[in-house]
């Protein structure tokens, strides 16, 4: 059954809004848990990146659909950490002030890559370990799997930066609430065809090498870049994406703010 390409994705596709939602109720809870709520929640979380260095390590030594799955959770593993350490404050860049309401193209793009230089930076340096790490072995998904998540998020964020119709925050915590100001609000910008074409052209190549060897590693690696495929396409299209976490995450202690047309 695990050999089967149809369980790999829907397997992805699942453990893509599991892991998603564990991440928001984590930061969602410790948002109500004072000050050090955030620290604390990135401490006490450690064991899911070693779980997930474990992993990596583990499917070197592993082939077929063992190895994918292992693999993939692997990966999933050290990006949900360090994705959570952001999300909490812990984990950001030096700069932590809203976007000055008076601020050019590259002084807002500098002040920008501020906020999330340090945390960009520890995904490229762990991109880049995992890739040295795997070169040897035959089963390199957690590589391609981060590498994936790594330029769809950059992709993202990009697209973020220079405009986009639909931007949810309800779901930004606490120690990131000056990002919004960063965000644009606009019709579809120069940067979101090359990315919606890309992550196609990568979704298809996936399926090309699927088809070809029939490894179910292609299919974990299709699924998760169409639902990254699927996630920019949420930047332009007006559904209700939040609806899919809303209700399994606490309340929150405040009113979240959720930026509208016309910013």
């Amino acid at each position: 059954m695990l050999d089967s390409p149809w369980i790999a994705a829907l397997s992805a596709l699942f453990l893509w809004w599991f892991s998603t939602g564990a991440i928001l109720w984590v930061v969602r809870k410790a948002d109500g848990d004072g000050p050090d709520g955030h620290i604390w929640a990135s401490l006490l979380s450690v064991p899911v990146l070693f779980a997930g260095i474990v992993g990596f390590y583990t499917s070197l030594e592993l082939s077929g659909s063992e190895g994918a799955y292992v693999g993939f959770l692997g990966a999933l593993a050290i990006w949900g950490w360090i994705e959570q350490s952001f999300l909490s404050g812990f984990i950001t860049g030096p700069n932590r002030s809203e976007c000055p309401s008076d601020a050019h193209a590259w002084t807002r793009f500098t002040h920008a890559v501020g906020t999330i230089a340090y945390h960009e930076g520890l995904l490229l340096i762990t991109l880049v370990i995992l890739g040295v790490l795997s070169a040897a072995s035959g089963n390199q998904i957690t590589f391609w799997t981060f590498s994936v998540l790594f330029f769809a998020r950059i992709s993202a964020k990009l697209n973020l930066f220079f405009g986009v119709p639909h931007i949810n925050t309800e779901f930004i915590p606490k120690p990131l609430a000056h990002l919004p100001s960063y965000f644009r609000i606009r019709k579809i910008n120069w940067v979101f065809p090359f990315s919606v074409s890309g992550l196609t052209f990568a979704v298809a190549c996936w399926l090309e090498r699927l088809y070809a060897t029939g490894d179910v590693a292609f299919a974990f690696l299709a699924a998760i870049t169409a639902l990254a495929l699927l996630e920019h396409w949420l930047m332009v299209l007006p559904l209700p994406d939040a609806k899919l976490w809303r209700w399994m995450l606490p309340a929150p202690k405040e009113d979240q703010v959720r930026i509208r047309d016309g910013l």
